[in-house]
């Protein structure tokens, strides 16, 4: 099974063409010099416009720019937009000139990038999930500079671009060559996105094999040993941090024929989206993979999937599909594309979704080309580039049709251009019609989806007949003229969907289709994000879930209460439901809870008791860090020494040090008058240091495994604990300050 490539196959019509013109937008109203500047400053060349602020400036300076000329290349592949090639072009001279500068092959936009690489050549190493040397993943930085030229060469021809891969990837193991297999495994503790990928693609392009052997190197064991032996050991793990590793796995069985890699991630990918995805496609909360038998902490969570996740299981996706032939991954694939990936940019005024929150009557934040500069912005402007990749693919002579998407291929290389006219999900039916430069034998496949109940087939208006299954695929073998036309159309239903937990917690689905009811436009605090470290977080209150729509009586019951409308729209009693992917700039509901009329009134006392109390605590919360937490710990400016951090089995993150850890919070208005700092172990406060801004804190209480302590007057709240004696501290969960 072969791809297309992006200038075979152009989406002509529909949502997604929408959104791609919609990030053509966005991508234009970036500008290039602000994304080059933090790597002029590193290699000391006069800037042509200051830098991009939020974590363009604070940490992750210079990681849009990879993402940046993903977007660019992509984009130009898919459009023949000429502007997008000149940007290209311009960027990666202007990086060529900036790797020249360095003497040495490294370019980069890393903060002091040249002291912190020296530390790490020389085997001076000090890392955690996020920081390394106290530096905010820095490997994951590089990683999208080293994806962004491979992607300028491979899909926009730039041969500069090359060049400067080859050269900074020379650099790289070079820079890694002192290190032994542990001290490379210790730099892979700290997120560094597929970095491992990209060694693997860069011995595709040079089939040089100490490239395959960097790449080899460069996997991470912690993650693949448990995989390959088929144990799950995702839950607490930062789940964006996996992914990309597991695409360089499959990867490099690819290359190698290491089948039990290949195996591995295929493992991985039927775990997380099976075990770990819900409805809409996305998976983690708060940035993490959560028990599989256990969602409600995302039911409750503001902080839902993250759309990079989903990025990168798309592309995961996309690979075990081409390697395995199986068109059950494309369930997965046409599922959070649809869902996840359309709906996490603003249709209208672009702009793009970190967090999907599955928690009821909440809402989604928008980024802005000049205030946001997120993870999930860098990978959001490419998510919209690419769509034709997998509306079609081919074997050597055969034609197979992946997706139901408005489209045009032109297959030059067999003579064969394909027409897709389709206004699916609105309307069940697809037409293909066929232009041929002369009559051909091939055989023309049609995924038989697995969401659709029965498919009928029809060529040039005669019934084809069909034995196929869902999750395969139609084949029409015959010998095709220019003008045949073949129709397609699909029976589907409503279904209810549940929680992979088994919880009474369930959304309909239409099809492939996610169906969601707007709820209210009230409270949409931060809709359209600022220039905060957090702006991607809603800054709205949360609506009790106990006074959520709910499904009481049985399931029949509940598919029954769904009135047809017109364009995929059902009422539910009051509520209106329609395709996620449709609502913007509102609150909304996707999980509705299921009760049979006896549990009803109990079940609600117990709910509404609990949301009492957790609302309770958040009002009182002035600021909060979960330790052990990737995104809370670096908005709380962590920073630490001889730390380790975990997950419990109670379901709780942590972290400890043997040296030191440090947070800052928030005091608001100074608001706040005592800091909790809740802990597990065993304390013994004469071998733990605490100090606030500098001075030693005054302890008020001890009790029930919290330490509370007397908040400082000041608005900004510096706390850093100290090991006294050198051996671990206890575990600390969480850290809050509040009003009483």
């Amino acid at each position: 099974m072969q791809p297309f490539t992006l200038q075979e196959v152009k989406v002509t019509n529909g949502a997604f063409k929408n959104a791609q013109d919609v990030d053509m937008r966005y991508i234009l109203s970036l500008n290039p010099d602000k994304l080059l500047a933090p790597y002029l400053i590193d290699a000391g060349l006069p800037l042509k416009a200051e830098r991009y602020g939020n974590w363009e400036s604070s940490g992750l300076d210079g990681h849009i720019g990879g993402h940046y000329l993903s977007a660019l290349a992509m984009m130009y592949a898919s459009t023949v937009n000429t502007e997008l090639k000149k940007r290209l072009d311009y960027m990666v001279d202007q990086l060529a000139q900036c790797q020249a500068k360095n003497g040495n092959g490294y370019v980069g936009g890393i903060p002091q990038g040249k002291v912190f690489w020296e530390r790490i050549h020389k085997g001076d190493i000090d890392g955690s999930s996020f920081g390394l040397n106290n530096t905010w993943v820095p490997l994951y930085n590089i990683h999208k500079l080293f994806a962004g030229l491979r992607d300028a060469y491979e899909f926009a021809g730039n041969q500069q671009a090359k060049q400067v891969l080859i050269g900074l990837g020379d650099w790289f193991i070079e820079l890694i060559q002192p290190l032994s297999d542990a001290q490379t495994q210790q730099i892979l503790r700290t997120e560094h996105g597929g970095i491992n990928e990209t060694f693997a693609d860069l011995y595709i392009l040079t089939k040089n094999k100490k490239y395959l052997d960097a790449a080899l190197k460069l996997s991470h064991q912690a993650l693949l040993t448990p995989l390959l032996a088929k144990q799950d050991k995702l839950t607490g793990l930062h789940a964006n941090t996996q992914i990309p590793k597991v695409i360089g796995y499959e990867k490099i069985a690819m290359l190698t024929g290491k089948t039990d890699w290949s195996e591995a991630a295929r493992f991985f990918w039927q775990n997380v989206s099976q075990a770990r995805t819900v409805a809409f496609g996305g998976n983690s909360v708060r940035e993490h993979f959560n028990p599989t038998t256990d969602f409600s902490g995302m039911l409750k969570s503001n902080q839902g999937p993250e759309t990079c996740n989903s990025f990168n299981m798309l592309r995961l996706s996309k690979a075990l599909f081409l390697d395995k032939n199986d068109p059950s991954y494309l369930d997965f694939y046409e599922r959070t594309l649809y869902n996840h990936i359309l709906s996490s940019q603003h249709p209208q005024k672009g702009g793009f979704v970190y967090f999907t929150p599955i928690r009821p009557n909440h809402y989604r934040v928008y980024s802005q080309p000049e205030t946001s500069m997120w993870c999930c912005v860098g990978s959001g402007i490419e998510n919209h580039t690419k769509y034709g990749e997998l509306i079609y693919s081919h074997s050597a002579n055969d034609l197979f049709v992946n997706l139901f998407i408005p489209s045009l291929l032109n297959w030059k290389e067999n003579n064969i251009q394909l027409t897709q006219s389709t206004t699916f999900p609105y309307k069940n039916q697809t037409e293909l019609v066929l232009k041929l430069a002369k009559s051909q034998a091939f055989t023309l496949n049609i995924r038989y989806p697995k969401w659709a109940e029965n498919v009928e087939v029809l060529v040039n208006g005669k019934t084809y007949p069909t034995n196929a299954q869902p999750s395969h695929y139609i084949g029409i073998q015959k010998k095709w003229k220019s003008g045949d036309k073949v129709t397609v159309q699909f029976t589907t239903s409503t279904k209810l969907e549940y929680l992979p937990d088994n919880s009474n917690w369930t959304a309909f689905v239409y099809g492939p289709i996610v169906l969601a009811a707007k709820t209210s436009t009230s409270d949409l605090v931060g809709l359209f994000a600022d220039d905060s470290r957090m702006g991607h977080e809603t800054k709205g209150k949360l609506y009790p879930i106990d006074k959520a729509y709910a499904l009481i009586g049985n399931t029949d019951s509940y598919l029954s209460k769904l009135k047809l409308g017109g364009n995929l729209t059902f009422s539910l009693d009051s509520l209106t439901l329609q395709p996620f992917y449709e609502i913007h700039d509102a609150r909304y509901q996707m999980y509705f809870q299921t009760f049979t009329q006896a549990d009803f009134e109990a079940q609600k006392a117990t709910q509404r008791q609990q949301e009492v109390e957790a609302l309770a605590l958040e009002a009182r919360t002035v600021d909060k860090v979960n330790c052990g937490e990737q995104q809370p710990e670096v908005n709380h400016s962590y920073k630490g020494e001889k730390s380790d951090s975990g997950y419990d089995d109670d379901g709780r993150f942590w972290r400890n040090t043997r040296s030191y850890i440090s947070y800052q919070l928030q005091n608001k208005d100074s608001a706040g008058k005592t800091l909790e700092i809740h802990f597990s172990g065993n304390l013994k406060t004469e071998e733990v240091g605490i100090f606030i801004n500098d001075r030693a804190a005054e302890v008020i209480a001890v009790k029930d495994k919290v330490i509370v302590l007397k908040a400082d007057d000041k608005e900004v709240v510096h706390l850093k604990i100290v090991s006294e004696n050198g051996r671990p501290t206890p575990r600390f969960h969480q850290i809050r300050i509040v009003t009483l």
